[in-house]
């Protein structure tokens, strides 16, 4: 008996399919012998293995069981033991299937429904995996579409061959697009969702705006030109920082470009949105004073460990170095990634005044002397007791006006009110009931031991269940880093652990008693 069919109009369907939807035609022959697969089942029980293949030449399909010859059967369905195989065929061997040919299906009504849902929705799957393959990797690029609808402000973009999604907050304010417009906009996400994929645009990502440029600029294009770093506050104003691998092109007037029309385009495509355009600079300063352009900057102070830059400005340049709504040194943050404090030379005088005076106090009320020699010491670079202290006599006595006997004064004052102070310290850390235990840490001053105990830190335990972070900010980010910390809080927990390894090691103690 003849078990195969011939249905050369399956190729015509197939062929129809592949063309409208954009995808492989075997995919969809594909798709179809699962449909004619799933009906074999359900005609010949769900629990066999029953395959169809159809042929890709003339439509022919072929439907069969499959069995797996097998050493113990486990699913009876789909298995059968070797001893038995080999009576049908001698030659089969363990892992080889025996393939039973089925008479071909007459579809009916509702086994032609179910392999026509089990078509469409492989199809789905396939045109949807097509559109994440290709637009997966064109995350970063620029695209062209047709607003095809619009739900809740949010905007449905028809791509050509696939749909995309640009969010109501990724428009320019005051920006709208009616159905049918055109739109430009920046692929900024793809996602392989279980709807399907999702592709994502913007318009006003850092990145449209750095696209927009490399298409209207032919050296960016060409990597003459880098663009370093991009801050937007959208429909409104940016900066863009630039530079130049060619010494001979100017980075900043290639961007701009004759008579401006160049970031023109650029600007007409933002809404509007006005761009400063400045060179980047390896050295941190130098980049921020470009970046807070066009204000003037006399003074910038580095704090790189926080993150941040003082930079101090003209008064009369205050406004325009903030700019309107602090935008102006905003976007110069952004662009630059420190946090920018900004200054007029009037108040920065005045603070290093209230500085000098709080600094000359100190050293009056801590060494008992005038205001001319605290005036001095403050001069020179003392911040603290304890600098002074630990200075050389012979080096303070460089000091104008200074010889051996001030200093080595200077210094023995300082020495007593440190031990005065200290004292003091411990009074009020018995006081607070802090144990000698903390106390005995060597790394911990009476000033830190008094600081814990205020905030109820006054046992080992009580130090051993801090955080490095909650000791630091205790004690003092400039007193302490996260390393001493750390190793502070393991030396007050291993008391715990002292059956194992013996008494609990102290910080800044591990090196001593070597040689």
């Amino acid at each position: 008996m003849d078990t195969a069919v011939t249905r050369p109009e399956l190729l015509l369907v197939a062929d129809a399919v592949a063309r409208e939807k954009s995808i492989d035609r075997d995919e969809v022959l594909e798709a179809m012998e699962q449909a004619i697969q799933k009906a074999g089942r359900a005609k010949y029980g769900h629990e066999k293995d029953i395959r169809a293949t159809i042929d890709k030449k003339t439509g022919e399909v072929r439907l069969s069981r499959w069995t797996e010859v097998v050493e113990t059967v486990e699913n009876e369905d789909t298995q059968i033991p070797l001893a038995i195989a080999q009576r049908i065929n001698p030659e089969l061997k363990l892992g080889e299937f025996i393939v039973d040919p089925l008479p071909p299906i007459d579809f009916g009504r509702i086994a032609a429904q179910t392999a026509k849902q089990v078509i469409v929705q492989r199809v789905r799957e396939y045109e949807r995996k097509r559109q994440y393959d290709e637009f997966k990797d064109r995350v970063g690029e620029i695209i062209n579409g047709t607003v095809k609808r619009t739900e809740y402000g949010n905007l449905m973009v028809d791509l050509g061959r696939a749909e995309a999604l640009l969010r109501k907050d990724e428009l320019i304010p005051r920006e709208s697009f009616r159905n049918g417009d055109r739109v430009r906009a920046f692929i900024y996400d793809v996602r392989d969702e279980a709807r399907g994929p999702q592709i994502f645009l913007s318009r006003t990502h850092p990145g449209f705006l750095a696209k927009l440029f490399a298409q209207e600029v032919p050296e960016i294009y060409d990597g003459i030109i880098e663009i370093k770093a991009v801050a937007r506050d959208p429909g409104s104003r940016a900066k863009m920082a630039v530079i130049s691998r060619d010494s001979s092109i100017d980075p900043v007037g290639a961007c701009v470009g004759m008579r401006g029309s160049r970031v023109q385009a650029v600007v007409a495509e933002l809404q509007g949105e006005k761009i400063d355009i400045i060179p980047w600079s390896p050295q941190a300063a130098t980049f921020v004073v470009n970046a807070l352009a066009p204000a003037e900057v006399t003074k910038v102070v580095m704090d790189e460990e926080a993150g941040r830059v003082e930079v101090v400005v003209p008064d009369d340049q205050l406004s325009l170095a903030i700019g309107r709504r602090g935008q102006n040194v905003r976007l110069a943050s952004q662009l630059t990634r420190w946090d920018i404090d900004i200054l007029t030379e009037a108040e920065e005088s005045e603070r290093r005044q209230e500085e000098f005076r709080r600094r000359t106090g100190l050293f009056v009320d801590a060494l008992d002397v005038d205001d001319v020699i605290a005036g001095l010491l403050v001069t020179e670079g003392f911040t603290t007791i304890e600098e002074l202290a630990m200075t050389p006599p012979e080096e303070m006595a460089e000091i104008e006006g200074f010889d051996e006997t001030i200093a080595a004064e200077l210094i023995r004052r300082a020495e007593e009110h440190l031990t005065r102070r200290d004292a003091a310290f411990d009074d009020r850390r018995r006081q607070l009931g802090v144990s000698d235990e903390i106390a005995a840490f060597e790394v911990l001053t009476p000033g830190m031991q008094v600081a814990l105990g205020e905030k109820g830190v006054k046992t080992l335990d009580d130090l051993a269940d801090l955080a490095s972070d909650e000791l630091i900010e205790i004690v003092g980010a400039e007193h302490m880093d996260e390393a001493t910390a750390n190793e502070l809080i393991m030396a007050a927990r291993a008391h715990w652990f002292a059956g194992e390894d013996g008494a609990a090691a102290e910080p800044g103690k591990q090196e001593q008693g070597h040689d």
